[in-house]
C-alpha cells in the first residue's frame, strides 16, 4: 500500500504492461478454447509462444494466472494482484531459509519482509519484470526446502516442484540460478555434514527438475538458428553489469550506483540497495563466535560469493545478457547470511566500539555512494543520518532486551524507505503509461477486422501524447494489441524470426524504420508476390510522425486511403490503407500463394493447415506462416519435405499428377517429445527419491523402536 499510495501504477509498468499482462490475456483466451497455446501464425513478430517461453505454458501457477487475466478488467489491478501473491512467495521462501541456518523466527521475518523492497527487485522485478520475481519467489522456496532435504527433516518433492517451477517460469536467469544454488548447497553441505550422500541425493532431485524443464526451453534452443539470439557470442560492453564497488551503496536509499544502462553511466534508482541496516548490523556480530555457523552456512556464502561474481559480468554470454538482474539473488543471500548471524550471534558487548565501528561504515556508504553521484550527495549525508538515528533507536531497544521492539522497528523500517525511493522515481522512467482497463481500451480503439501490420516507431511518439488519450487510441506497440483482442502483425519479442525482423525492421517492441513500407509492398521475386500479399494483410496503419506526407500518394496497386473523420485519434496520428476488394484473409485459409497447384482449404487451425490440392505437372504451395523449425507436411499421408520462400515462409512442393490430393502441414514445438519424456522422467524419478526416502525413514523409526525395546526395564524391589 505505501508503494502504491507514491505510485498507483508502480506493478503495471514497461514490460509489465507492454509485454507480460497483455500476454496472460490472450493466453488465457486461448485456454479457455480448451487449447494449450502454441502458434499463432498472425501474430507473426511473437506469435511462437512455445519457443518465447515466458507465457510459462507448463508452469501450473502461471497458467491459473493465465486463466484468470481475461476476467480482470482492470490491468493495473491484475498486475498489482500477481506481483503482491509473488512477493509474499518469495518473503516467505526467504524466511523459511533462514529458519533452515538456525535464525531465530523474528530475525528471519526480517529478512523475509526486507527482501521484496531491495533495490533492483524493487526498480526492476516489481515494476517492470515480472517473470524475474517469479522466478526469485520459486527459487527461494526452492533453496529452503532443499536445505531441508539435505538435513533429513523433509522428502524430495517439495525441493522438486520448486526447482521445476523456478525452471519452467520460462525465463532463463531463474533457471540459471537454480543451478547454481544447487551446486553451492551440495558442496557447502559436504563441508558441513562432511558426507558427500546427502548432496547426491540433492543432485538426482535437481536434475529430475531439469528433466522437467526441458520441455520449457528445448523448443527455443531447437529454433535458435532461425532467431536474433542465434549469432550471440561473448562481450563485455558493460550495459547493465554491476561492479563491485558498488555493493558498498547497499545501505543508502539514495544511492545512484554507476551502472551503465538505458538512462546513461548511472541509474536513476537505488538498484544496488539491500536495506539500510544491512553492513551496519555486522558491527554487532560476535565475529569470535562465528565460527561455530560458518560451517552450516557454507552453502549460503558460497552463493552469495557467486552472486557477487556473476552480477560483475560480462554483459553479454550467449543468449544471456545483463548480469545486473542477479543483484536481486545477491541482495536475497546477503540478507539471509546477516539476518541469520546477527539472529545467532548478536551481542552489544562494548557497545561503543561498535556503534562507533557502525557509524563509520554508514559513513564510508554514504561516501561511495557520493562517488557515483554527487550531485545527491546532501540527500545521501541525510540518509546516513536517518540510518544512524533509527539505528541508535534499535540499540536501545537491544538494550532493554526487546527483541520484538528492535524487529519491528527494523521491519517498518522498510516502509517510509520504499515509499521514498517510488516518490522520487515516479513515474517511473521506463513506464509507457498504457491503458490500465481492457474494456476502456477497447471502447477508444478502432476495431479493425482481420490482419494489420502497423509501421511505426515508439521513439517517435511525443511524450506527451504517450498515453490512453493519445496515441494508444489509434496505433499499438508492443503487446497492447492482444489487450484489444485485434491481430497485429507488431508485438513484444525477446527473440525474434531473424529474417522477418531484419526484412521489415522491426525491434523487440514492435517498432520499425521508415524503410519497412518500401519493404513491405516490395515483391518476393520468386512468387512475384508482395510481402504484404503473402502475409496476408488486410491493413496497413502507418504512423503520422514517422510517415507525415504518406496519403498525398498515390496508394500500392489494390490499395486505398481510408479517411478517418476529422478530429479522430487516427486522422491525428495514423494513415491506413485498405485493400481496395476487402479483407483476404481467411478466403482460403493460409494459403499466400500457389504455383501450378489448385489449392483450396479444407480445414485450418493455429498449427495445422488441411488443404485439398491438385497439379498436373507439379507445383508449390505457399503459406502465410513463418517456417519455424518443427513444421511437418504430408500428402496423402506421405512425407514431404517443407521448404522456406526467401528464408521466411513456409512452403510445400506438390508432386506432379497429384489428384485430389490432401496436403496437411502442422507445426510441433521442437523436442516436444523429448520434452514431454523428460517431464516423465522427472517425475517418476522425483517419485522414487520419495519412496526411497519414505522407506529410509520408517527403518529409522524401526531402528529406534527395536532399540527401546531392548533397553532393560528396572524391577521393583521389596525391602
Amino acid at each position: 500500500m505505501v508503494i502504491l499510495a507514491a505510485d498507483d501504477r508502480w506493478f503495471y509498468t514497461d514490460d509489465t504492461e507492454s509485454g507480460a499482462a497483455p500476454n496472460w490475456i490472450m493466453l488465457g483466451r486461448i485456454l479457455r478454447t480448451g487449447q494449450l497455446p502454441s502458434l499463432v501464425p498472425e501474430h507473426w513478430m511473437a506469435g511462437n509462444y512455445p519457443v518465447e517461453g515466458q507465457g510459462g505454458l507448463w508452469n501450473p501457477p502461471q497458467l491459473l494466472v493465465n486463466l484468470i487475466a481475461p476476467s480482470v478488467d482492470n490491468m493495473v489491478l491484475l498486475a498489482t494482484g500477481v506481483k503482491w501473491a509473488f512477493s509474499v512467495v518469495l518473503a516467505l521462501g526467504v524466511y523459511r531459509i533462514c529458519l533452515e541456518y538456525g535464525a531465530r523466527a523474528p530475525w528471519a521475518a526480517v529478512a523475509g519482509a526486507a527482501v521484496p523492497f531491495t533495490g533492483f527487485a524493487l526498480f526492476y522485478d516489481q515494476a517492470t519484470w515480472v517473470t524475474a520475481l517469479t522466478g526469485s519467489a520459486w527459487v527461494a522456496q526452492a533453496w529452503a526446502s532443499a536445505l531441508r532435504y539435505l538435513r533429513g527433516r523433509s522428502g524430495p518433492l517439495p525441493t522438486f516442484a520448486f526447482l521445476y517451477l523456478a525452471i519452467s517460469v520460462g525465463y532463463v536467469f531463474p533457471a540459471l540460478v537454480a543451478a547454481i544454488l544447487t551446486g553451492c548447497l551440495m558442496f557447502g553441505e559436504r563441508l558441513a555434514q562432511r558426507s558427500w550422500r546427502p548432496s547426491l541425493r540433492l543432485a538426482v532431485v535437481a536434475l529430475c527438475a531439469a528433466a522437467g524443464g526441458l520441455i520449457t526451453y528445448l523448443p527455443g534452443m531447437l529454433s535458435n538458428s532461425v532467431t536474433w539470439r542465434s549469432d550471440q557470442g561473448f562481450d563485455n560492453d558493460n550495459f547493465l553489469t554491476a561492479p563491485w564497488s558498488d555493493t558498498l551503496n547497499s545501505g543508502i536509499p539514495s544511492a545512484l550506483p554507476g551502472i551503465e544502462a538505458w538512462f546513461g553511466e548511472v541509474q536513476p534508482f537505488p538498484v544496488t540497495y539491500i536495506a539500510w541496516f544491512v553492513v551496519p548490523a555486522l558491527a554487532f556480530v560476535d565475529w569470535k563466535a562465528v565460527h561455530r555457523s560458518v560451517r552450516g552456512l557454507s552453502g549460503a556464502l558460497i552463493f552469495l560469493l557467486a552472486m557477487l561474481m556473476a552480477t560483475a559480468g560480462p554483459s553479454v554470454m550467449g543468449p544471456l545478457r545483463w548480469p545486473a538482474r542477479l543483484l536481486p539473488m545477491f541482495a536475497l543471500a546477503a540478507l539471509v547470511v546477516v539476518c541469520v548471524l546477527v539472529g545467532r550471534h548478536g551481542t552489544l558487548h562494548n557497545i561503543r566500539v561498535r556503534a562507533g565501528a557502525a557509524a563509520t561504515l554508514v559513513l564510508l556508504m554514504a561516501l561511495r555512494s557520493g562517488s557515483s553521484s554527487p550531485e545527491f550527495m546532501n540527500r545521501h549525508l541525510l540518509w546516513a543520518g536517518a540510518a544512524l538515528l533509527v539505528g541508535a533507536l534499535v540499540l536501545w531497544a537491544a538494550s532493554r532486551a526487546r527483541e520484538g521492539a528492535v524487529v519491528s522497528i527494523l521491519m517498518l523500517s522498510a516502509l517510509p524507505v520504499a515509499y521514498f525511493q517510488v516518490a522520487s522515481t515516479t513515474p517511473h522512467p521506463l513506464a509507457w503509461d498504457l491503458p490500465a482497463r481492457q474494456s476502456v481500451a477497447k471502447a477508444n480503439f478502432p476495431d479493425r477486422p482481420g490482419t494489420t501490420l502497423q509501421l511505426a516507431d515508439r521513439a517517435e511518439v511525443l511524450s506527451w501524447t504517450a498515453n490512453p488519450e493519445g496515441v494508444y487510441r489509434s496505433l499499438v506497440f508492443g503487446n497492447f494489441a492482444k489487450s484489444l483482442d485485434e491481430t497485429y502483425v507488431n508485438a513484444y519479442t525477446p527473440i525474434g524470426f531473424e529474417e522477418f525482423a531484419v526484412h521489415l525492421c522491426m525491434r523487440h517492441d514492435g517498432s520499425s524504420c521508415t524503410d519497412a513500407f518500401d519493404a513491405a509492398f516490395a515483391v518476393e521475386p520468386s512468387t512475384g508476390r508482395t510481402y504484404v500479399d503473402l502475409m496476408l494483410i488486410d491493413r496497413v496503419v502507418l504512423q503520422r510522425r514517422q510517415y507525415p506526407d504518406a496519403d498525398s500518394q498515390m496508394p500500392p496497386p489494390g490499395w486505398r486511403w481510408v479517411q478517418s473523420p476529422p478530429g479522430s485519434a487516427d486522422a491525428v496520428d495514423a494513415v491506413i490503407l485498405e485493400r481496395a476488394d476487402g479483407p483476404i484473409s481467411g478466403r482460403n485459409g493460409r494459403i499466400a500463394f500457389a504455383d501450378g497447384v489448385a489449392a483450396t482449404t479444407v480445414s485450418e487451425g493455429y498449427a495445422t493447415s488441411r488443404v485439398r490440392v491438385e497439379s498436373v505437372d507439379g507445383g508449390r504451395v505457399v503459406f502465410a506462416r513463418l517456417n519455424w523449425p518443427g513444421y511437418t507436411a504430408t500428402l496423402d499421408g506421405r512425407t514431404l519435405e517443407p521448404r522456406s520462400v526467401d528464408k521466411m515462409f513456409l512452403a510445400v512442393d506438390i508432386p506432379a499428377g497429384t489428384e485430389n490430393g490432401e496436403l496437411a502441414v502442422s507445426w510441433t514445438p521442437p523436442g516436444q517429445d523429448v520434452g514431454l519424456a523428460g517431464l516423465g522422467l522427472g517425475l517418476a524419478g522425483a517419485a522414487v527419491m520419495q519412496v526411497l526416502y519414505l522407506l529410509q525413514r520408517r527403518k529409522v523409526r524401526r531402528d529406534r523402536s527395536d532399540e527401546a525395546e531392548m533397553v532393560p526395564v528396572p524391577t521393583a524391589t521389596v525391602g
